[in-house]
């Protein structure tokens, strides 16, 4: 069978495999069709749309395509709703899709146009279709987990980032620890369902094989909080207490292994930093010792609103963000090689949640002039609207005092910010610009 895996990106609340980021979704697909016998190939949506392949002479066509947050880009743009309908419109083989959500909040054309949307790992129902001729909805097991990865890996090298800008994004687990409260109400992650970690010689051994594949850039993403991996407390707290040991030993690990060019991380629980302050010290020393500066850990505080975070159980109050800033400003606001401070955080804002009144932009206007007010640095400031992909929200219902709210973090948050981050007479050093 010759299969073809198109990946249409992924933008999620804890994945990102939008150019030039590559997921590992792309990857698992390829290594499960790879592990089951299929002739396997690979190609991005890009590619498609600048007429480079027809994707003819197929047998099989694999589509993900993942965005479950809004997000701005400026080179690689997820595949549309129209442009999937297009791509499998001419396609004449089998045609099976992940697609990131329930089945039933998508349009009708999109539903009908392919013959399977998965429910669950589209990797694990690839392999049973290539193997056993039947496709499975199903979770893929641990060990099939890391060998598709360690098999996908090779994708890397054909990218159309390769030997250039390309980012693997490397996963330390599934699932958010705090899904024993549901989570925040908005978000995918806490489906998943009981956390699942791999162990760390198994993400080691993924990234010595993105390593043979070229790759020199890399970031442990796609969890929701990497200070709390492996951690004994997982399952029986919604702030569970750093396994420092365990993060020390990755974090050297990785970098011994690849020596990257690139080693950051992304998403941390502000609630876990405040609420175990000593233990995310060390953690912190840890990653100013082994990634590279211009590291951003993002803060997903939602909103300042305490009113809105009880609402829609959001993980961290704005106290303890702000204790979680000062807490990696002490340590990781030191200019590094780059020419950028070791770490730092960045504060991510969802507009639009349930329980938002006008006085909900006040408040997070507030929380960020009091961050600037006491002189502490932020990396960026996301502010996007959610996305109904888990449950419905009533959307930005206050539209002035939203759109007041972007420009103010603009015009007097983001630009002063950048004054104390990048004063002048700063050098960034291996810079790449994007234009689009």
């Amino acid at each position: 069978m010759r299969a073809l895996v198109l990946d249409g990106y992924t933008d999620e609340p804890a994945c990102l495999g939008v150019p030039p980021y590559i997921s590992p979704y792309a990857r698992l697909a390829f290594g499960a069709l790879a592990k089951a016998g299929a002739e396997g190939h690979y190609r991005t949506v890009d590619q498609w749309r600048n007429g480079e392949d027809d994707f003819s002479g197929f047998d099989l066509l694999a589509v993900i395509r993942r965005v479950a947050v809004p997000g701005k880009y400026l080179r690689g743009m997820p595949a549309s709703d129209k442009e999937l309908v297009k791509i499998c419109g001419s396609f004449k083989g089998l045609k099976v899709a992940s697609l990131g959500v329930d089945e039933r909040r998508l349009p009708d054309a999109l539903k009908e146009c392919f013959d399977h949307i998965a429910s669950e790992d589209l990797d694990a129902a690839l392999f049973e279709l290539v193997s056993n001729g039947a496709l499975e909805d199903r979770r893929r097991g641990q060990e099939e987990w890391n060998s598709w990865l360690e098999a996908g890996a090779v994708i890397s090298s054909i990218h159309p980032d390769a030997g250039g800008p390309l980012i693997a994004e490397v996963q330390m687990y599934r699932g958010c620890v705090r899904y024993i409260s549901g989570g925040c109400k908005f978000c995918v992650e806490p489906l998943s369902g009981e956390v699942v970690f791999r162990e760390p010689k198994d993400i080691l051994r993924e990234v010595a094989a993105l390593s043979d594949a070229g790759v020199r850039n890399i970031r442990l993403g796609a969890q929701s909080c990497v200070f709390c991996y492996k951690s004994e407390d997982v399952g029986k707290s919604e702030t569970p207490r750093p396994n420092v040991a365990a993060i020390e030993s990755l974090l050297n690990g990785v970098k011994e292994t690849m020596r990257p060019r690139v080693f950051h991380l992304d998403n941390a629980n502000p609630a876990v930093i405040a609420s175990h302050p000593k233990e995310s010290r060390k953690v912190l020393k840890a990653i100013v010792e082994n990634c590279t500066s211009g590291n951003v850990l993002a803060f997903g505080l939602e909103s300042a609103d305490p009113k809105v975070a009880k609402a829609n159980n959001l993980n961290a109050s704005a106290d303890q963000t702000i204790e979680a800033v000062r807490i990696v400003n002490e340590l990781g606001r030191v200019v590094g090689p780059s020419g950028l401070p070791h770490v730092l955080p960045g504060i991510n804002f969802v507009c639009g949640l349930e329980g938002e009144s006008k006085q909900t932009y006040a408040l997070n206007f507030q929380f960020l002039q009091k961050v600037v007010d006491e002189g502490l640095l932020l990396r960026r400031i996301n502010i996007r609207q959610v996305v109904p992909y888990r449950t419905d929200s009533p959307g930005v219902r206050h539209r002035k005092e939203f759109e007041k709210f972007k420009r103010d973090v603009r015009e007097q948050i983001d630009q002063p910010m950048l004054e104390r981050l990048l004063p002048s007479g700063s050098i960034l050093r291996n810079v790449r610009t994007e234009l689009r």
